[in-house]
């Protein structure tokens, strides 16, 4: 008796493995969504004074079809609950205030353009991603103010019609507060019928647990692509094919497409290195269109060409293009004719 025991344990213990080592063979992942879209898209810069009609029209002869407007509250402190904002008053930026994005989505649509609103904080001395509270009364004060914030662009986006509205972008410090943002989904679905996403850092979107509650995952992709100056094409793809895995991860998880909420490189010869880090910190570095360009074709040849890719928007398109160096903008340089061919569907 004993030795059947043991030789049916054996066989049990045996079977259970096989069983394990068939299920990793034989059963399917769950499949990755195929998006429905792909919008084409840029960041648009908010201008003073009200736009005339042409630059939309030359942004509409890249083949882009799709921009998202961004206008701003301000957060004096990262460590303050405190929150301004106004959607109208005579000191805003035109292209910032609500007369201005009701001008912009009107024009841009007579052109077929599609919008994303698209509000971010300002953070003084910092970014959004360091805001963090020292306290529960403090985290309470600040999404209540945030809700108040981010209610009012609601309200504004179902008015003026805006398909697409982010809720949130890079507060990758607030994030982890899954309730507050389940809160913040429900309230703003209350008030606005359109789609919603949430613009998580590329650090940050892996952390999302909300991301159900939304229509699409939202990804800021300023992806490390090199380790050096002047990378080669293949040096960028190959970067890419480390880090579309990661991000298939969570779309088989939550069956969601993604948005590339923000997509953009500098023209400077590190740009592939650090793509997120801004202009000013780049003044010393020598320019390259080249580099840029690169770095916008290893995009089109790997992520863009995903199943789950809704949509990209790059950072950034004025609507009166300047020779301000060094930048993120395409604009002019060997990134826009790159950019304008797979646009077009014209690319080889």
């Amino acid at each position: 008796m004993k030795s059947r025991s043991i030789n049916t344990y054996l066989f049990s213990s045996v079977g259970v493995a096989l069983l394990t080592l068939i299920s990793l063979f034989f059963i399917p992942e769950e499949k990755l969504v195929v998006a429905t879209e792909k919008w084409k898209g840029v960041c648009w810069v908010g201008t003073r004074e009200p736009i005339q009609g042409h630059e939309l029209r030359l942004l509409k002869s890249t083949g882009a079809d799709a921009l998202s407007q961004t206008p701003f509250g301000w957060q004096a402190d990262i460590h303050s609950p405190a929150i301004q904002w106004q959607t109208d008053n005579e000191k805003m930026w035109w292209g910032e205030s609500s007369k201005g994005l009701k001008s912009t989505i009107d024009s841009s649509q007579a052109l077929g353009i599609m919008n994303m609103l698209k509000p971010h904080l300002w953070v003084r001395g910092s970014w959004p991603g360091a805001i963090e509270m020292k306290s529960e009364e403090d985290w309470a004060q600040w999404f209540e103010n945030y809700r108040g914030f981010i209610l009012d662009y609601a309200h504004l986006a179902e008015e003026l019609g805006f398909p697409m509205l982010c809720i949130g972008t890079e507060l990758e410090k607030i994030s982890h507060r899954e309730a507050d943002w389940r809160t913040v989904i429900s309230q703003v679905r209350a008030v606005y019928s359109g789609k919603l996403v949430y613009a998580a850092n590329f650090t940050e979107f892996e952390k999302i647990k909300f991301w159900d509650a939304l229509d699409y995952i939202g990804v800021q992709a300023y992806f490390p692509l090199a380790k050096s100056h002047d990378p080669t094409l293949k040096v960028l793809t190959d970067s890419w094919a480390y880090h579309i895995p990661k991000i298939e991860k969570v779309v088989r998880k939550y069956q969601k497409p993604v948005f590339f909420t923000e997509i953009g490189y500098c023209n400077t010869v590190d740009a592939a290195i650090e793509p997120g880090v801004w202009p000013s910190e780049r003044k010393e570095i020598q320019l390259s269109e080249e580099v840029q360009a690169l770095c916008y074709q290893a995009f089109f040849e790997t992520a863009w060409q995903k199943p789950w890719m809704a949509g990209v928007f790059f950072w950034k398109w004025y609507p009166n293009a300047h020779d301000r160096n060094p930048d993120f903008t395409p604009q002019g340089k060997k990134a826009e004719k790159v950019m304008t061919a797979y646009f077009l569907g014209e690319s080889e």
